[in-house]
């Protein structure tokens, strides 16, 4: 997978793995990881789909509706590629905190609801439910940040409380955060996940 990977200053920090939105690049997210913690590694992943040119993490059928087969096939790429960057960069494959934006955020949780031990936390911004109906993995021990918009078009305020609620069912730690705005990702969030990750992650 495309990718980049910036060694952080602190070796006990975690691993930032960044993951953007359709149409983004593994660029994009960068300046989001030194918001915050300028001190960890950042790998950063470009999605392997194309939608109409633009990159994406996985298919979808239409706005919303995920190509449910694509789904669990690139969440176990990205997995397998996950295990062999860390024996590349020799970085702690346990100490790793997911940020997605969108797509980004809906293959990061896609991660958590597949593979138990993928993810030591995940900031997740306008994520949706990537999938429904299936039995979640024991996330006891993990940490997620969910950014939400009331008013976000694409990803519905019912949506996030749901996912809130799927990951509290199965042990994991979850803070929804709310803004007063659509699906575009904001400053404010950032520095309330940058405020999250340093109080509940780093301690």
């Amino acid at each position: 997978m495309k990718h980049i990977f910036n060694k952080g200053q602190d070796p006990t920090k975690p691993t930032l793995l960044l993951l953007h939105g359709t149409g983004g690049n593994e660029l994009d997210l960068l300046p989001l990881a030194g918001m915050i913690d300028a001190e960890a590694n950042v790998l950063s992943v470009r999605g392997n789909v194309l939608e109409n040119g633009m990159p994406r993490f996985f298919r979808r059928l239409a706005e919303g509706v995920f190509d449910e087969e694509d789904l669990i096939f690139r969440t176990k790429e990205l997995n397998e590629f996950l295990d062999e960057a860390a024996e590349k960069y020799e970085f702690n494959r346990d100490n790793m905190i997911a940020v997605g934006y969108s797509n980004g955020a809906n293959i990061a949780a896609s991660l958590l609801f597949h593979y138990q031990n993928a993810l030591k936390g995940a900031i997740l911004h306008h994520p949706m439910v990537p999938r429904k109906g299936i039995d979640l993995p024991d996330l006891a021990g993990k940490s997620v940040f969910i950014a939400a918009g009331t008013n976000d078009p694409i990803c519905s305020p019912l949506e996030s409380a749901e996912l809130q609620k799927l990951l509290e069912n199965v042990n994991a730690k979850v803070e929804l955060h709310w803004e007063n705005r659509g699906h575009q990702l904001t400053r404010e969030e950032v520095q309330a996940a940058a405020t999250w990750y340093q109080k509940v992650i780093i301690k």
